[in-house]
């Protein structure tokens, strides 16, 4: 987490009006530049089309890309932006209108690890998104080829390359190997 620069507290609206705000978070009233990289916005991409592939096929939720801001964060103002997330539909039709920010937590936040992502960051992330009520959180790291699950019970579960993910109450029927999170695609076979 790098802060863009030292200045002036920023608000929500102040955020949502700048130009360059995608890869940028809220916190603590300073703008903060989310770490990326190829192989994190990759995997990030393949989580978004397995999990939309579910949601289609069964109508229970919306699934968000990492430029959705969290405005779900009482006690500190912060938006964050998880690099997935998905949010069931009942809970969807409550909102009225296209809201700037999410105004609830999401059911279910990803976080995709870079190199340059601090731990300390990442478990602050983590707390801040379960003390907000989202009540799973993701964190998949492809350099260890591990995701971490951890829940609003305080469980957390580490699942490796052979193992099964699920997801659980969000998605309920939504289940494949850790290993096809991380792959790449098979290559489409040439015509002709």
């Amino acid at each position: 987490m790098t802060t863009v620069a030292a200045q002036k507290r920023v608000t929500p609206e102040e955020l949502l009006q700048l130009p360059e705000r995608n890869g940028l978070e809220l916190v603590d009233g300073q703008l903060v530049e989310k770490p990326v990289s190829k192989e994190s916005s990759r995997v990030a991409a393949k989580i978004i089309y397995l999990l939309s592939a579910q949601a289609v096929r069964t109508g229970e939720a919306e699934v968000y890309g990492p430029d959705l801001g969290y405005q779900c964060f009482p006690e500190t103002g912060d938006i964050r932006k998880p690099d997935v997330s998905v949010i069931r539909r009942e809970r969807l039709a409550r909102l009225a209108g296209d809201v700037g920010y999410m105004p609830m937590p999401a059911d279910l936040a990803v976080e995709v690890l870079s190199p340059n992502d601090l731990a300390r960051d990442v478990a602050a992330k983590i707390e801040a998104y379960l003390a907000a009520g989202f009540p799973l959180v993701w964190v998949v790291d492809p350099q260890t080829r591990i995701v971490q699950v951890h829940r609003a019970d305080g469980s957390v579960t580490k699942l490796h390359e052979k193992d099964e993910i699920t997801g659980e109450t969000v998605l309920p029927n939504f289940r494949c190997k850790v290993t096809d999170l991380l792959s790449i695609a098979p290559e489409m076979p040439a015509n002709g």
